[in-house]
């Protein structure tokens, strides 16, 4: 049996706690520096130790594997210093701040022969592995463009922008079923309180073979919309997270461009075919998430949302900021 210790019991670590319970993990140890949460912790879960110690936690050679979910800023320092102390970890998104830190732990992890992975959860739902293997399958053809909206009002971050927070889950979930990387992103954004921090922002990434993707993130919506769109040339895909049940629509819809014998003109034929609705996997999404961490532990497996997957993210998140910071200049990657 794995010792695990989750560090942060704020929003996410409660589901942490209940997914590696439910896989048959030992949570050891709970740190949190809040002492209404590790109450509220001992209710729930009177077995499982609670500390506001992280060093501590760290030291215990009784433990295993760290799971870590604290705001950003302090990802590389804990991550780090996990590591150092023989941990295998996983850590919320995004892995850290910068490209360079991320490769750092990266390093470190490869030395320390310890599995270093990303909590990107969506990768694990049933409706992101099917994508993929849609398009592995090559039911939709060469796929064109991939378009994400991931809007709702708040929650606002006070240490990171709207990109950092929300736009994880989309660059993750592209780069995951693409399995290729942008070659330049534009980005714009503003904020609206007055602390540099953007609440509203748009990315486009730009690909060296006519594939294009753009992801729109807002804290300042009056609707919540978690949607991706992708066009392939055989079919297309709508993944609508809200939608309860019928989370993916593929339709059988596409263009044709017509050859003309006046090179001016450009004649389109449109096909508007049937829908169809997939079943998928209603597994929940962070449950496969730690079964992947511990095969990874276990067996040497390499996990899907592996350092190099994440480490790709943050890559793309950095040269979005940056583009931001200067008014949309294309950044090259």
């Amino acid at each position: 049996m794995i010792n695990v210790a989750v560090i942060g019991y704020g929003y996410w670590g409660p589901n942490l706690v209940r997914n590696f319970l439910s896989a048959g993990c030992h949570v050891k140890t709970v740190v949190d520096m809040n002492e209404n949460r590790l109450f509220a912790l001992k209710k729930a879960y009177p077995f499982i130790e609670s500390s506001m110690d992280i060093d501590s936690t760290l030291a215990d050679t009784q433990i295993d594997a760290v799971a870590i979910a604290l705001p950003v800023t302090l990802h590389y320092p804990i991550v780090k210093k996990a590591l150092l102390a023989g941990k295998h970890v996983v850590v919320e998104k995004p892995m850290t701040k910068s490209a360079a830190t991320s490769r750092e732990l990266i390093d470190i992890a490869l030395r320390e022969k310890k599995v270093l992975m990303c909590d990107h959860t969506f990768l694990y739902t049933g409706a992101v592995r099917k994508i993929s293997q849609l398009i592995k399958d090559e039911q939709l053809g060469s796929i064109e463009y991939f378009d994400s909206v991931r809007i709702n009002l708040g929650l606002f971050q006070s240490d990171i922008n709207v990109i950092w927070d929300l736009a994880p889950h989309d660059i993750s979930i592209l780069n995951y079923i693409m399995e290729k990387s942008p070659t330049s992103i534009v980005a714009t954004g503003l904020s609206h309180t007055g602390n540099d921090m953007e609440d509203i922002a748009y990315l486009t990434m730009l690909y060296d073979d006519n594939f294009i993707a753009h992801a729109s993130v807002s804290w300042v919506s009056p609707v919540k919309i978690r949607k991706v769109l992708i066009g392939g040339t055989k079919n297309m895909v709508v993944y609508d997270d809200i939608e309860p049940t019928e989370k993916i629509k593929i339709y059988d819809s596409g263009y044709r461009i017509k050859s003309d014998e006046d090179q001016k003109k450009m004649r389109i034929d449109y096909r508007t075919g049937d829908i169809f609705i997939p079943k998928i996997d209603t597994t929940e999404a962070l449950s496969g998430m730690v079964t992947d961490f511990m095969q990874a532990i276990d067996k040497g497996r390499k996990p899907v949302s592996d350092a190099e997957l994440s480490l790709s993210v943050v890559t793309i998140l950095e040269a979005a900021e940056k583009s931001i910071k200067n008014h949309g200049k294309e950044v090259k990657l």
